[in-house]
Parts: C-alpha cells; structure tokens; sequence
C-alpha cells in the first residue's frame, strides 16, 4: 500500500519550511525504516525506497512552488526514467536521510536527483529521475514550467554521466521486443 500519510505529513512539514530560491536547492527530510518497510532480508523494500523517493520528490516539489503551479495550470507530472543504484542496507528501526534535488533540465525533461544517506554517513542509494510536466498536449517545456514558476533561471549544465544515461536511454527499443 502506497505510504499517503507520510506524504500527507512530509508535504505538509515541506509547506513550513523557506521556499527554494533556486530550483537546484537540496530538501532534506528524515525518515524511519519501520517494519512494513521490510523485504524477507529485514532491510528496506527496493519498491518501498521508490515510493519513499516519490515522497521526497513531492516535498520537493512543494517548497520549489512547483505543485501550485501544476493545480493552477491544470498540469500532470510524471517519471519518464530512472536509473537506481543501492549500495548500502537500511534496516528496520534505522533513520536516514533523503536528500532531492533537481539537477538540471532540458527542453523536454527534469533531471531530479535523489539520495539515501545513513546516520554513519554512508550513502545507502543514490537515483536519478528524468521528470516530465505534462498537459492536454505532452511534455511541456521546462523553461515554460520555470516561468509559470515565477522563475527565470538557467539550467545548470548536465554532467556528463546524466548525458551519457540520455544517450543510452535513447538507444534503447522501445517499445521493448516481445517474447514469441
């Protein structure tokens, strides 16, 4: 089941805290791992880091002004990637730390980046999302959401390991083969 109290609630703490000033300003939230967070290994769920992601994302988004903008202008946002990297275990009853930012963007996409960080300092995950606001016609152009935004700021460049994702992305088939 789909965590929307702690959305609710890390939503609702995001609306209290300083508006960014620029997009690319880093939402800190802390979390716990409790035990409906748990795979068989009593570590925290790979799916259940997603949706915990999905709840920084949104927090994120909150205090950016992002999410009036998307009510205002009737808009859709939604995740058109992502490439996830697990290195470290959280285990239940552990806090950590989630740090989302966005990155950079393009004319088509967000690139948002995420990370999970233990008490001893070690980073347990790092994701990075490729983001799209959407309406009736598509993808709406980044620099029209900044605008809408009340924003006028620059992306900042792409580092090159996110450009070389983009290269691979749009390498890959799609849509996928299917098994005959």
């Amino acid at each position: 089941m789909f965590p929307f109290f702690r959305v609710l609630k890390d939503v609702w703490l995001a609306s209290r805290q300083p508006r960014f000033d620029t997009l690319t300003d880093t939402h800190v939230s802390r979390h716990i791992c409790w035990p409906h967070d748990l795979d068989f290994f009593l570590e925290l769920n790979n799916g259940r880091a997603m949706s915990l992601y999905d709840i920084g994302r949104t927090a994120m988004a909150q205090r950016a002004g992002l999410i009036a903008t998307l009510r205002r202008e009737k808009w859709g946002l939604t995740i058109a990637g992502s490439s996830t990297r697990f290195r470290r275990r959280i285990f239940g009853f552990e806090r950590f730390e989630m740090r989302s930012r966005a990155n950079c963007w393009d004319d088509r996409f967000i690139y948002l980046e995420q990370s999970m960080w233990k008490r001893n300092g070690e980073c347990a995950s790092h994701v990075m999302f490729r983001a799209a606001v959407t309406d009736k016609n598509g993808l709406v152009d980044p620099r029209k959401v900044l605008l809408a935004m009340g924003r006028e700021e620059a992306s900042p460049e792409m580092p090159d390991w996110v450009k070389a994702w983009c290269l691979a992305e749009d390498k890959r088939a799609w849509p996928p083969m299917q098994d005959s």
